[in-house]
């Protein structure tokens, strides 16, 4: 059974449980915002760029910011005010995702074609040390989206939407990836683990758009449908087994672009849902 926490975001993206709220990126707004249990929501920040794709911590607590299209890593000072963390136009335009593991080091995904099946897979990952190094350290995805890293930072998976699978990366010591592998062969976008090693992820099926809870190897757990489309879900709450679902309006017939266009300037149909868990968080984010 599904509640819903909140609605009139445009659209909903980058959800987080953080120092006991929900956080999440409302993008057609240029917000970040916190929300309690009671739906009760605050702006923690206002980003002077397009679209905040993506969120995500420092070990000190500071908050990033992805300013997707820009190409630019903001971080939050003290004060409130932004500034860039690193100097990331080396990598291209079309960031998107963000996560930060247990040891402080940052893995940031972009190149992103919203054409799928044209050209090849632009898409990478790129690893930003703590001491402000930037290398790529993945290539060749297709539309890599959400991503998540195991409780032992040993494992990085990917979400490479139009790919249609869960992609997993070894971590090496230094934060390099190899042993590349399928996860799960299921579409995903803003994903979450818990402590039984499955992901949560929002997807579709023949019924319309759902959140899925699936196994390594590709075994659905738990469906949830939902009215909208699914982009981003965490795990949260007093106990961890809160799950946050955030959803809007998305038209199957339309192209990506009008779809975003239509719901950054259209009717605000984004919401968050919320619905018990069998296993609570586990992992970054």
């Amino acid at each position: 059974m599904t509640e819903v926490l909140l609605t009139g975001l445009k659209i909903g993206e980058s959800a987080r449980w953080h120092d006991g709220r929900l956080w999440l990126s409302n993008w057609g707004t240029q917000q970040i915002l916190a929300v309690d249990l009671d739906g009760n929501a605050e702006v923690m920040a206002t980003v002077p760029t397009t679209i905040p794709f993506s969120i995500d911590w420092l070990p000190d607590g500071r908050l990033l910011v992805v300013a997707g299209p820009e190409s630019r890593l903001l971080r939050q000072e003290p004060d409130g005010s932004l500034v860039d963390h690193v100097d990331l136009s080396g990598l291209g335009a079309g960031l998107n995702e963000i996560v930060v593991d247990g040891r402080g080091r940052i893995y940031v995904n972009g190149g992103t074609d919203f054409h799928p099946g044209e050209g090849e897979a632009p898409g990478f990952v790129a690893l930003i040390t703590p001491d402000g190094v930037v290398r790529r350290v993945a290539e060749g995805l297709a539309f890599p989206n959400g991503m998540a890293v195991t409780p032992d930072d040993s494992t990085l998976i990917v979400s490479e939407s139009f790919a249609g699978t869960l992609t997993a990366f070894d971590i090496s010591p230094d934060g390099s990836l190899s042993n590349r592998r399928v996860w799960a062969a299921l579409p995903g976008d803003g994903i979450v683990l818990d402590t039984e090693g499955a992901v949560w992820t929002p997807g579709w099926t023949e019924n319309g758009p759902v959140c899925l809870r699936v196994a390594e190897g590709g075994a659905v757990l738990d469906t949830i449908p939902l009215d909208r489309a699914g982009f981003a879900c965490t795990l949260g709450g007093e106990d961890g087994r809160t799950l946050f679902m955030l959803a809007a309006d998305w038209r199957m017939q339309d192209g990506f672009e009008d779809n975003i266009k239509r719901l950054m300037t259209g009717p605000e149909t984004g919401h968050v849902l919320t619905a018990r868990a069998p296993a609570a968080h586990a992992g970054h984010p």
